[in-house]
Parts: structure tokens; sequence; C-alpha cells
């Protein structure tokens, strides 16, 4: 029984020990309400009085202020001290009505301000709430900001029109100077970039309107006293907004200003460099280990060296250096040129093979094994080649590494490219008359250089005739064929003139005369006469 008891005890002491929680864990859990009048934020109360929570009391306080009418309204607002079941507190009047009380546990701890303090700064939020519930309720003040609102709209819509076709004039002059460019290399370059400028002007144009829109909705929100503390949010707004872009911009200046003599430097560095080398090609300065030929190349890696350091000396000044966005792009695009860069670094390094072997540049007449053209152009990544029937040919400059080159102007220097024919005399016509006739065939055909002369070899002494080669020069090697044919044409008329065969059998017996055309037959049916 003794067991009993002790146990009946323990469970009543552990009754009244709980009970008083759930009315604790009740009041603990009750939120804080702001109490807003005419939007305005009066005062924040935190704790629950006479069984009201306080979202309870934030809701009887608005119906007392419902049930009072503008004459009231316009009654004094007192304040007087209480003290109710222990809480001190202020009650704010209108007349001899009381609205509502601020007791010491709806003040902010961490604001440290007492109930005195805090009951001052409530109260004239108050009276600017009621006075504004009373200036609202007046029709002049509504028609006068219904007016104000008015020519406001009308103003925002003359400037939004006024924006819009200022943006559409420019862009349309612009882009009509600019797309009949013909001479002007830059602005022929600007037209390549105009849908990038295009889209420039009407995100410029979006923005504007919508500031202009924002500053007319400020604007008409701060006509109507109901809606002036919006209006005061929303320019506070646009203020702070703008003194964080203003302390941004000047907290940026002294690393911008650093960036800006550390890339004057690097430009510096790279003009005095660029001048140098361009003396080398112009033959007017000499560096040991660097050709003429190797100037440009040379410049060019040696600006991108002196670019890259001077960027990354530059780097941790900017003001963005340190972001985080900014250092995952960074992240990302040094993993993408990580990953694609194998096929364009091969090629970059076969370029520089290139160029620094002098094998050949722009300009040369080559054959590389089935293309045989002029270099159009040297790239980093590729050569471009212009055959003989005006094809471009674009070839990786991995290719040109792994191919033998056959460069028919690098030897020729200012002489232009050789080219040659070969025409096979039996012996019984005298070698001096064969060269003197290849030689007047070269001097009449166009496009072939009078200097230096034309000559001709004996390439070899064969079983039935004598081979003889003769060789000239050509300013214009893509009409190679063309002036090749011009020269067998030249060759067939010379050795006609003279009696001349140009035939090569293999014979038993020497025909009786000579195999020639005569000259009388030059123009046979269909040849037109010149």
């Amino acid at each position: 029984m003794n067991t009993i008891h002790r146990m009946l005890r323990c469970m009543m002491l552990l009754a009244v020990i709980l009970a008083p929680w759930p009315l604790l864990a009740k009041e603990a859990a009750a939120p804080e309400a702001v109490l807003t009048i005419a939007n305005r934020d009066i005062a924040t109360l935190r704790m629950t009085a006479l069984g009201g929570s306080p979202e309870l009391r934030v809701r009887r306080i608005h119906e007392r202020l419902r049930q009072l009418d503008e004459n009231e309204l316009s009654k004094p607002i007192t304040r007087s001290h209480l003290t109710i079941e222990g809480q001190k507190g202020v009650v704010y009047s209108i007349g001899e009505r009381n609205i509502f009380v601020l007791y010491e546990g709806d003040l902010d701890p961490e604001e440290k301000m007492g109930l005195e303090e805090t009951s001052q700064q409530v109260g004239k939020r108050f009276e600017q709430a009621i006075a504004a519930l009373i200036e609202q309720g007046h029709g002049p003040v509504v028609a006068r900001g219904l007016l104000f609102s008015i020519l406001a709209t009308a103003l925002m819509v003359v400037l939004l029109w006024g924006i819009r076709k200022a943006t559409t004039l420019v862009l349309d002059r612009l882009q009509e100077k600019v797309l009949s460019a013909n001479e002007d290399t830059r602005l022929r370059w600007a037209a390549q970039g105009w849908l990038l400028v295009k889209r420039i002007a009407q995100l410029l144009l979006l923005t504007l309107w919508l500031s202009v829109a924002y500053l007319w909705f400020t604007y008409v929100l701060a006509n109507f006293p109901l809606t002036q503390p919006l209006a005061e949010r929303l320019s506070g707004f646009l203020v702070n907004m703008l003194e964080g872009f203003g302390e941004g911009l000047v907290t940026s200046v002294p690393g911008l200003l650093t960036v800006g003599v550390i890339l004057f430097i690097t430009k510096a560095a790279n003009d005095v460099a660029g001048n140098v080398f361009q003396n080398v090609y112009q033959g007017r300065s000499l560096i040991p280990g660097v050709h003429r030929d190797t100037a440009h190349a040379t410049r060019r890696l040696l600006g991108v060296l002196i670019w890259a350091v001077g960027i990354a000396i530059a780097y941790p000044y900017l003001p963005v250096a340190d972001s985080e966005a900014f250092k995952g792009l960074s992240v990302m695009f040094g993993f993408m040129l990580t990953l694609g860069s194998a096929g364009i670094v091969t090629q970059l390094m076969s370029g520089l093979v290139l160029i620094y072997s002098r094998a050949l540049k722009v300009g040369d007449f080559v054959s590389i094994g089935e293309v045989t053209g002029v270099v159009k152009e040297m790239s980093a990544l590729s050569t471009k080649i212009i055959n003989m029937r005006n094809e471009e040919v674009t070839i990786p400059n991995a290719v040109l590494v792994n191919n033998p080159i056959k460069n028919f102007t690098g030897a020729a220097g200012e002489r232009g490219t050789l080219i040659s024919t070969t025409v096979t005399i039996g012996y019984d016509t005298p070698w001096r008359q064969v060269h003197a006739m290849l030689i007047n065939a070269a001097e009449r055909t166009s496009g072939l250089r009078s200097q230096p002369k034309p000559f001709v070899m004996q390439k070899a002494l064969q079983d039935f005739y004598v081979e003889y080669e003769i060789y000239a020069y050509v300013d214009r090697p893509l009409e190679r064929i063309q002036i090749l044919s011009e020269l067998h044409s030249q060759i067939q008329d010379e050795f006609n003139t003279y009696g001349v065969q140009i035939m090569s059998p293999n014979f038993v017996l020497q025909p009786k005369n000579n195999v020639v055309v005569g000259k009388e037959q030059w123009f046979a049916e269909p040849a037109e006469k010149p």
C-alpha cells in the first residue's frame, strides 16, 4: 500500500509541475504582429494580454478605428500610463476612446529602449497615420492626387514615345551609315556586329522604359496620403541601390586605376617590341637569331606573351576578381580549354614550325602533295592555297608539316617563278639553231619575263634525238598553264617557219621531206587568222 501511495503522490506532483507548460508553450508560440495603420508601421506587438494574442490585439485595434468617423478621428490623441496584471503599459486614446495599449512586454529587448522613449516614437507614428486617414477622406486631396497622377501618366506616355522614336531614329541612321559603307574598313567591320549593337540598343531602351515607369509609379503613390509610405519605400530602394552602386564604384576606383596603369605599360611595351621587329622586317635592324621572314611571327608571339603577363598582373586588382561567380567562370573556361586544346595546340605548333623553317610564305608558288598553287594566307591553324583552277584549298598546318613542300618561288627571289618545257629534235638539226628558235618563241610569249632572259639546256643525247629544255621566268604563277600553252604554240610556229620538224620517231628510213606544217596552212579551217 505504501508503494502505491508513493506512486500516486509522484504522479500528482508531476501533473502539477507539467500543468503550466501548455499555457507557457502557447504564450511562447504566439507570434508577434505588426500594427499597421494607413500603410504605416506603428508598433510591433509581442505580448499576449488579457487573453489576446498579438494578432488578435491588432484585429481589435483595427475594429475600434473602423468604428470612428472623421469627426471622432479629429479629436486629440492622448497617452496615459497604467498597470495591468503587473505589466506596465501606455494606453493611446482618441478623445475619450481607448484605442490600444503598448506594454513593456511588447518592447524589443535588442533595442534597449525604455517604455517612455518607445511610447513617444509610437505616438508620433500613430498621430501621422491618423492624420493620413483623415486627409485621405477629403475630396480635394483625392481630386488633386488624381489630377497630378493623370498629368504624370500623360508625361510618362510622351516620354516613352519620345524615347522610342529617338532610339529608332538613331538606329536607322546608324544602320544606314554602317551598311552603306564601301571604303571605311571600320564601318564595314561594324556591319558584322550590327545585330549585337541592335540588341544593346533594345536593352538600353527597355532600361529607360522601366526607369520612367518606376519613377511614374513612385510619384503616383506619393500623391495620396495612404500610399505615401509605399512611395517612400520605393524611392528609398532606388536611393539605396544608387548609393550602393556609387559606393562600389568609388571603392573600385583605386583598383581600376591600377589596372589602367598596368595595361598602359603593357601596351607601351608591346608597341616598343612591335617597332623593333618592324625594323627587323624592313631590314633596318638586325637581331641575332631572328630572320626577317619570321619577324612578324616573333612579334605576334612576343605580343601574346607581353599581354598575358600584363593581364595576369592586373587580374587581382579587378573589382570582380574575388567574386565567386568570376572564379567559377574562370574555372569553367580553364576546364573547357584543357579538354579542347589538344588539337588546337598541335595545329599552332605546326604553324610555328612552318613559319620558323621558312618553308613557304604568302605569294609563293608551291606544290604540296596533289595541290599546286599560290599561297594566299597563312594562319595559326591552316594555310590557304589558290590552285591552277582558281580554287581555294585549305590545308591544316599539321598536314603541311607531315608532307614535303616544293617551293618554286623560294629560290628564285626577285627573278620570279621558273617554268620549263621540253622538245626533242633530230641530230640533223644544228643545236645552235634550236636554241635560237626556242628563245625566240619564249620572247614572243606573253607572261614570260624578258629579264632574266630565257635560256636553253640540252638535257640528254638520246639514241635518235637530242632533248632540249627551255627555261623562262613568270610573274603570275597561277597562269602557268595558260603561259605554257601559249609557249607551246609559239614553239610550233617558230619551228614550222624554219622548216624544222618537232618529231622524234624511232625510224628505219628518214622521210624525203621534213615533217612540218607550211606557213600557208597555219590557219587552215576552222582556225581563224588573228
